[in-house]
């Protein structure tokens, strides 16, 4: 395997920025599912899967998914993050499957924020 040099990190790393941040691309909404290993136990997997059934649904360009590590709130697992452009962040606890659909349609689609699900605003 070759060896990766300076420049090549440097290309790698913007290059991955550019995917990520939701304010450079063409996304308006970023939801984060957080699955570090107290998350998954809690039921991450199911709650990424009805919100990969609501994205099929919904077939919107504009909102990215993506997961993380632990937020380090292993007690309100499981958590996502809904970040919505030009809007503070909103952290969802306790999240499932139900929960999940409803904080995609009418947070994600309506930027209604579902106060009763909210841990917290960034």
């Amino acid at each position: 395997m070759a060896k990766l040099t300076i420049e090549d990190l440097k290309r790698i790393k913007e290059e991955t920025a550019k995917s990520t941040c939701l304010r450079d691309g063409d996304a308006n909404v970023k939801i984060t599912v957080h699955m570090g290993t107290c998350g998954i136990a809690a039921g991450s997997r199911e709650v990424m899967n009805a919100l990969m059934e609501e994205m099929a649904e919904a077939d919107r360009q504009d909102i990215q998914v993506f997961t993380s590590g632990c937020m380090g709130m292993c007690s309100s697992e499981p958590n996502v993050t809904v970040e919505i452009q030009n809007n503070e962040p909103i952290v969802y606890q306790l999240m499932d499957p139900t929960k999940m659909r409803q904080v995609f349609q009418r947070h994600a689609l309506l930027g209604e924020v579902q106060t009763d699900f909210v841990l917290a605003k960034m």
